[in-house]
């Protein structure tokens, strides 16, 4: 860590703050927890420190990666029988099929998932890691417990452990809850993560978007809970309860298989119609740029001042744009097309950046998901999605600001 490393990070951390300043709904309680803010800071810095900078941290993320890749191979088994001669080469090599390769595994770990679902396991780690977190982030449990629930179940999953909550919540609480869900990923979309970037980044992404929400929800959405909304924090029981052991790792199986498809279909979708308004863009007489590279331009700047250099801002910030109007998946395709270009930092700082839910699709996954569970609550999603995405995309930036500080 060098005097400008850490200068860049400072103004990186302001910058982004004074972001979610000018969208806060009360700018005159944006800071008032600002000792909580301070505290979850220190903790993101600490995290960084330990998962990047230690030999303890990359034996760890070495542990997570080579796990993953075990269930990676498990996975190709059952693809193989599935998929037949589609998944090798005439060499007998393996074939570079990212729907196989990437998207299918997904359902096997979903599949695990579940098994950890229906032991009791994954709960009693999301309940636990609930309290814990009640201590440092000036919140209430609801919102502490949703925090570490989002980082596991997903941006949809984790509203049906909260289905009997959603009616009472007011709408500052549902937008809390919202971008914690936006701004985290899976656990089942781990492993995909891992093929596309460092085993390293996608860990250390995962653990500092989780604090980073908190962060960036102090101040963008200050609200102080009253003694009968703190009350009402009985999450009650699981969805799963009182399913079998087959039930429920069918339905795991069967969402795996849903979350593969519906990524397959948006990545179909949204690299097709990148690909056009890149040609429409070159069709303009005068014109030699393409609609990213318009895009990059216009995130330039934000690139920048979270510390990435000058030369590399407007590919960094065609990337970040690409990931805001697509999704993650898309622009880490494009991503690894040209990340020999980049510096060490700017990788490590985009590759976090790109690991979230933080895009325009979401808006519509999560007011679905909440609507299907509760109407009002899903049309109030709805009016605050654009908010939602600028919050969960803040968390990213703050979480590529810390990575700054270290890479």
């Amino acid at each position: 860590m060098t005097v400008l490393s850490i200068l860049l990070g400072i103004i990186g951390i302001a910058f982004t703050l004074f972001l979610a300043w000018l969208a806060s709904s009360n700018r005159k309680l944006a800071f008032k927890n600002w000792k909580n803010i301070l505290v979850l800071l220190a903790i993101q810095l600490i995290f960084a420190f330990l998962l990047l900078s230690t030999g303890v941290g990359q034996s760890v993320i070495g542990a997570l990666a080579s796990g993953f890749n075990v269930l990676l191979g498990f996975a190709a088994e059952g693809v193989a029988f599935v998929m037949g001669d589609l998944t090798t080469l005439e060499d007998g090599a393996p074939a570079d099929v990212f729907f196989f390769n990437v998207l299918l595994p997904i359902i096997v770990i979903s599949a695990l998932i579940g098994i950890l679902q229906f032991t009791k396991i994954l709960p009693l780690v999301i309940r636990g890691m609930g309290i814990l977190l009640t201590k440092v982030t000036g919140m209430g449990y609801l919102e502490s417990y949703n925090g570490a629930a989002s980082m596991i179940l997903g941006q949809s999953e984790v509203f049906i452990s909260l289905k009997n909550q959603l009616p009472k919540l007011t709408t500052h609480r549902l937008y809390t809850l919202s971008a914690q869900s936006m701004g985290s990923v899976s656990l089942s979309i781990v492993g995909a993560y891992m093929t596309m970037l460092e085993p390293q980044y996608v860990v250390a992404a995962i653990v500092l978007n989780l604090f980073g929400a908190y962060v960036i929800v102090h101040v963008i959405n200050p609200y102080i809970l009253t003694e009968e909304e703190e009350a009402a924090t009985d999450i009650g029981g699981s969805p799963d309860d009182g399913k079998s052991f087959f039930q429920i790792l069918g339905d795991y199986i069967m969402d795996g298989a849903k979350v593969a498809m519906t990524v397959a279909a948006m990545l179909i979708g949204y690299i097709a119609l990148i690909a056009i308004l890149n040609q429409a863009f070159l069709l303009i007489p005068g014109i030699s740029i393409t609609f990213q590279d318009v895009l990059g331009y216009i995130f330039m700047p934000i690139a920048f001042l979270i510390g990435i250099p000058w030369s590399e801002a407007q590919q960094a910030g065609a990337l970040m744009a690409t990931k805001l109007i697509t999704n993650e998946f898309v622009a880490m395709l494009d991503y690894q097309a040209i990340a020999d270009q980049f510096s060490e930092k700017s990788q490590a700082m985009i590759s976090v950046f790109l690991v979230s839910f933080a895009n325009f699709s979401s808006i519509g996954i999560i007011a679905g998901s909440v609507k299907g569970l509760h109407n009002e609550s899903g049309d109030k999603v709805a009016k605050f999605g654009l908010k939602l995405v600028y919050g969960a995309s803040l968390v990213s930036l703050l979480t590529a600001t810390i990575v700054g500080f270290f890479a």
